[in-house]
C-alpha cells in the first residue's frame, strides 16, 4: 500500500472511528441505564420514580461511564494504528536499515524477507536491485583478478621457456661449442626464432588489453579475397615450410569476390589458429594444414584444419573463452598464455563475422570463420572504407 494511501486511512480512522465507538457506546450506555431505571420504576411510587430520573447520582454515573468508554477507545484506537503503522512502515523500514548494514559490512547475500507494495516496495526493489549489482560487480572483479593472476603465470611461464633457451645458446656460442658456420648458423636461427616467439607473446598481451578496453586499433578496407588470401598464405607458408609444416590452399569464391576487413588483424586470425595448430601438432605424425576459403551465397567461409591431437567433445564449448587451456595443452611443453582463440574470437565478431569448432581426438581440429560478402550497393553505407 502507497504511503499517501496509508496516511489517509490513519487520518480518516483517527476521525471517525472514536466518533462511531463512541455513539455506540453512548447507545449501549443509555440502554443500561434505561433498563435499570425502568426496573427501578416498577418498585417505586410515582414520585419515587420522578426523583430517580432526575437524580444527580444517574447523572454522575452516567458521565462517568462515558468518559471511561471514550478513553477506552482512545487508547484502543490508539494501539490499532500504532501496530497498523508499525507494521507498515516502521518494519520495513527497519529491515531494510538492517539490509544496507550487511551491505556496508560486505555481505552481499543478505536478501530482504519479504516483498512489499507501494513506495516501501520501491525501496525493496531498489535495494535487491543495487545489492545484485554490487554483488555481480565484486564476483567481476575477483574473476578478472583470477585471470590476471593466470595470466601473468602462463605469460612468465611462456617467457621463461624462450629466454632460457636464448641463453642457453648464447653461452654456448661465447663458449666455443658453435665451432663450425652450421653450429653457428643453427645457433642463430634457434635464437632469432625463440626472439620471435617472445615477440609473439608481448603482441598477445598488447592485444589483450585493446579487449578489456575495447579499443583494439581497426583501419577497415575493402579486401579482393584471392588476392588478399592468396598473399597472407605465401606469407605464412615460407614460416611454415622452415618447420617442416605443409600447408594445403584452396579458395573456391568467384575472382572478384571481396569483404571488408582489417588486414593487419585478419592476418593475425590467420597467425593465431595456426600457432596453435603447431603448438598442440601430433608427436606420431607430421603437422599438414588445410586452409579452404569457400562460396557461401551472400558470406564466405574459411576452414583452417589439421591433422593435430584434436580437441575432446567437454572442452570444445570453452576454447574461445580467455585464458582457457585444454587438458592437452597444459600438459604441452609448448605452454600457452590461453588468449590466443579469444583474440581471434573477438577479431571477428567486431568485423561482423563468427567463428566455431569441430574437431575429433586424435585426428584434427578445423576451424571455421564466417564473414559477410562486401556487396557492391554497400558502397553507399560503407564508403568510409577503401
Amino acid at each position: 500500500m502507497k504511503l499517501k494511501t496509508r496516511l489517509q486511512i490513519t487520518f480518516l480512522t483517527i476521525i471517525i472511528l472514536p466518533v462511531l465507538l463512541t455513539v455506540g457506546a453512548f447507545v449501549i450506555i443509555g440502554r443500561v441505564l434505561l433498563k435499570l431505571r425502568h426496573n427501578a420504576m416498577m418498585e417505586l411510587t410515582e414520585e419515587g420514580a420522578m426523583d430517580m430520573l432526575f437524580s444527580p447520582q444517574l447523572a454522575r454515573t452516567m458521565f462517568i461511564c462515558m468518559a471511561v468508554a471514550i478513553i477506552v477507545i482512545l487508547v484502543i484506537t490508539s494501539i490499532a494504528l500504532t501496530l497498523w503503522i508499525a507494521k507498515g512502515v516502521f518494519n520495513p523500514i527497519n529491515q531494510l536499515n538492517i539490509a544496507m548494514q550487511n551491505i556496508a559490512e560486505g555481505n552481499l547475500e543478505y536478501r530482504l524477507p519479504e516483498s512489499m507494495d507501494g513506495e516501501i516496495g520501491s525501496l525493496y526493489r531498489n535495494y535487491e536491485d543495487m545489492r545484485l549489482r554490487l554483488k555481480e560487480s565484486a564476483d567481476e572483479k575477483i574473476y578478472t583478478e583470477n585471470q590476471n593472476k593466470e595470466l601473468v603465470s602462463n605469460i612468465s611461464h611462456d617467457l621463461k621457456t624462450p629466454i632460457t633457451s636464448i641463453k642457453g645458446y648464447v653461452e654456448g656460442i661465447m663458449d666455443g661449442v658453435a665451432d663450425t658456420p652450421e653450429k653457428m648458423d643453427k645457433y642463430i636461427r634457434t635464437i632469432y626464432n625463440k626472439a620471435n616467439d617472445m615477440d609473439r607473446l608481448i603482441n598477445e598481451l598488447t592485444v589483450y588489453s585493446g579487449i578489456d578496453t575495447n579499443r583494439i586499433p581497426y583501419h577497415f578496407h575493402s579486401l579482393n579475397v584471392a588476392a588478399y588470401f592468396g598473399d597472407c598464405v605465401e606469407e605464412v607458408g615460407m614460416d611454415l615450410e622452415s618447420k617442416g609444416v605443409k600447408l594445403d590452399y584452396s579458395n573456391l569464391t568467384p575472382p572478384d569476390t571481396r569483404i571488408i576487413a582489417d588486414p593487419e588483424q585478419l592476418k593475425r586470425v590467420v597467425n593465431n589458429i595456426i600457432s596453435n595448430s603447431i603448438k598442440y601438432k601430433s608427436r606420431q605424425r607430421g603437422l599438414e594444414i588445410d586452409m579452404r576459403i569457400l562460396d557461401d551465397a551472400d558470406s564466405i567461409r574459411i576452414e583452417i584444419e589439421d591433422n593435430g591431437n584434436g580437441i575432446s567433445a567437454k572442452d570444445l564449448p570453452n576454447i574461445f573463452e580467455r585464458f582457457y587451456r585444454t587438458d592437452s595443452s597444459r600438459n604441452s611443453s609448448q605452454g600457452g598464455s590461453g588468449i590466443g582463440l579469444s583474440i581471434v574470437k573477438k577479431i571477428i565478431e567486431d568485423h561482423g563475422g563468427y567463428i566455431w569448432a569441430t574437431s575429433k581426438e586424435n585426428e584434427g581440429t578445423c576451424m571455421h570463420i564466417v564473414f559477410r560478402k562486401y556487396e557492391a550497393h554497400d558502397q553507399g553505407k560503407d564508403n568510409i572504407y577503401e
